[in-house]
């Protein structure tokens, strides 16, 4: 295991530097990464989970044995979001698993709760940890189900079509955020371009936090006189095996999300060192800023509870865990997390201490 003792400036620099012997990074957007860290707890929560993993083995006790599935691992509020199924339904769910890696179950629970907290979300911590442990349980023992927004879940599909951004803004944001240059894979996204697309165009792309840093590219054309588009974003080991030094298993993401509950994105592809995906103004995450008026809240955090039991039956024994969490105290979930807070915000205040 890595030194938890050490600052969270050395943490970084050690991460960064692993990092690089994985993938070509942009160094650039690393710099972006480190200024965006500064700007409030739930970023830099969402920006560091090599140091969340560091402090999870250091603080997190118990919890740390607990029954172990393939994790989510970066779980957060705003890793939701919609994509549409080979029907042209729109699923909502976990739409980004690139830390997907062997931890307790407890871990991706804490993780989420945390991340509630640290948005400022106007709910209490109590209400939010119970709420996430309710759609938690009732997924595992109920053997899980895809969240699909059809006939099931009218709530929730008002939400995200309410999301749905505006095609002229999106493509223009799309368009901002690239820039030319780079060595993009040019046969893997034309691929998965539709049949027939013209005026293709390659460009790299800056997006994200967690992932902030590795590479990126887009490819737009047009499609039936529209614009569509393909992104594909290199990945790299989970910081997993940065903490352990251990090598991550082969094809691990293709297989949690095979086995996982849920209905999968046609349009999600992993090839060799990337991951390729359809980029449109109705497959998007669902950010903080977005969120439903506060009567809804907590039938969202019982969803996001729901989909992490969906991702964890990939590899869970339901009743090994149903078991773990009836021997569990009763304020577990708000004591792990209060742990967890105060080191991300001490850790936040010193890297935003220096220079």
């Amino acid at each position: 295991m890595a030194d938890t003792h050490r600052s969270i400036v050395e943490a970084t620099r050690a991460y960064e530097a692993w990092l690089r012997r994985q993938t070509r990074v942009v160094e650039a957007d690393l710099r972006k990464k480190h200024k965006k860290m500064r700007k409030d707890p739930f970023v830099f929560l969402r920006a560091t989970f090599y140091r969340w993993l560091e402090v999870w083995f250091s603080v997190g006790g118990a919890l740390v044995d607990a029954p172990r599935v393939l994790a989510v691992g970066d779980v957060h509020l705003e890793n939701f979001g919609t994509w549409r199924d080979a029907e042209g339904r729109l699923v909502w769910g976990i739409n980004d698993i690139d830390d997907a890696c062997e931890l307790a179950y407890t871990q991706d629970l804490v993780r989420l709760a945390t991340s509630v907290e640290l948005s400022g979300l106007d709910l209490w911590l109590r209400t939010a940890c119970g709420t996430i442990l309710d759609g938690y349980r009732a997924s595992l023992e109920r053997g899980g189900r895809p969240i699909v927004l059809a006939e099931r879940y009218a709530w929730l599909r008002d939400i995200a079509l309410a999301q749905v951004a505006d095609p002229g803004q999106f493509w223009t944001e799309l368009g901002d955020s690239l820039v030319p240059g780079g060595r993009p894979p040019r046969d893997l996204l034309t691929v998965a371009l539709p049949a027939g697309a013209c005026d293709v165009t390659f460009a790299q792309r800056t997006a994200g936090v967690g992932s902030l840093g590795r590479k990126r590219f887009v490819a737009t054309a047009l499609a039936g006189g529209s614009a569509v588009a393909r992104e594909a974003k290199a990945l790299a080991p989970s910081a997993m095996s940065w903490l352990t030094g251990t090598r991550e298993r082969p094809r691990l993401r293709p297989r949690l999300l095979a086995r996982a509950v849920r209905v999968p994105d046609p349009f999600q592809a992993f090839e060799a060192d990337w991951i390729v995906r359809r980029l449109a103004p109705d497959c998007r995450k669902i950010e903080v800023g977005q969120f439903p008026r506060r009567s809804d809240h907590e039938r969202f955090l019982r969803a996001m509870g729901w989909e992490v039991a969906n991702v964890h039956l990939a590899t869970a024994k339901p009743r090994a865990i149903l078991r773990d969490l009836d021997e569990r105290p009763k304020r577990w979930l708000e004591d792990a997390v209060g742990r967890m807070m105060k080191t991300v915000e001490k850790d936040w205040r010193a890297w935003t201490a220096q220079g």
